[in-house]
This record gives C-alpha cells, sequence and structure tokens, in this order.
C-alpha cells in the first residue's frame, strides 16, 4: 500500500527490504532463508486497503492511502527495482478487482514500512 507522503526512496527501500527478507524455512523450520536461497518468485499485488484505518468508528477510513496519480509510480518504482534485481515479479492490475488464488504457507503478515514518523 502506497501512503499518502511516500517517495521514491520508500519505494526502493520497500524493494531492498522485499528482497532481503528472509521468511522462508530452513531444515529446522526457522526463518533463514531469502528469495535467491529458494529460488523465489515475487507477486506483486497492490493493496490501497494496507492503509485502512480502523481506529475510530465502525468504518475504515483510507485518507492516508494515496490517490493513483502518487501510488502508481512508486509501485511500478517497487516492481522494476526488484526485476532490476533478477527476480522474476508478475503483478497485478493496479486498481483493478483481482480473485487471487494463493497457498498462504503459515500465519504470518509482516507490515514493511520505511519508518518514517508523522
Amino acid at each position: 500500500g502506497v501512503e499518502v507522503g511516500d517517495a521514491e526512496s520508500d519505494a526502493h527501500y520497500i524493494a531492498d527490504k522485499v528482497a532481503g527478507l528472509r521468511i522462508f524455512d530452513d531444515a529446522e523450520g526457522k526463518f533463514n532463508l531469502g528469495l535467491e536461497d529458494i529460488a523465489g518468485s515475487i507477486l506483486l499485488v497492490s493493496q490501497f486497503t494496507l492503509q485502512g484505518d480502523c481506529r475510530k468508528g465502525r468504518r475504515p477510513t483510507f485518507i492516508q492511502a494515496a490517490r493513483p496519480e502518487q501510488a502508481i509510480p512508486l509501485y511500478e518504482k517497487v516492481r522494476d527495482a526488484l526485476r532490476a534485481k533478477g527476480y522474476t515479479v508478475e503483478t497485478g492490475e493496479f486498481g483493478a478487482h483481482m480473485e487471487l488464488n494463493i497457498l498462504n504457507d503459515g500465519p504470518v503478515t509482516l507490515l514493511l514500512d520505511s519508518g518514517k514518523t508523522f
């Protein structure tokens, strides 16, 4: 998800982080392997709902989600940076209703953010 205020530096941060994460199990079942270790590829899907804020009220607000004119170029920079690192990157269609069939291998969800504060 691209947030209002995100910049090209954030796109590069995310690409570097994704490429370097050790989130795949080794022989002992520990997160010690990265994409290169498993000869993995990437499915990069835009998801503005990651910016949904449900802290107040009963309906999420998406005020922090970047508008497409800002989000699309940053999304494409992440894609291009990962491909430049040699990874196979498949993408969805930005802003489209997509139905994905995936196998979620474990109960893990990770939040990646450049760590900037507002």
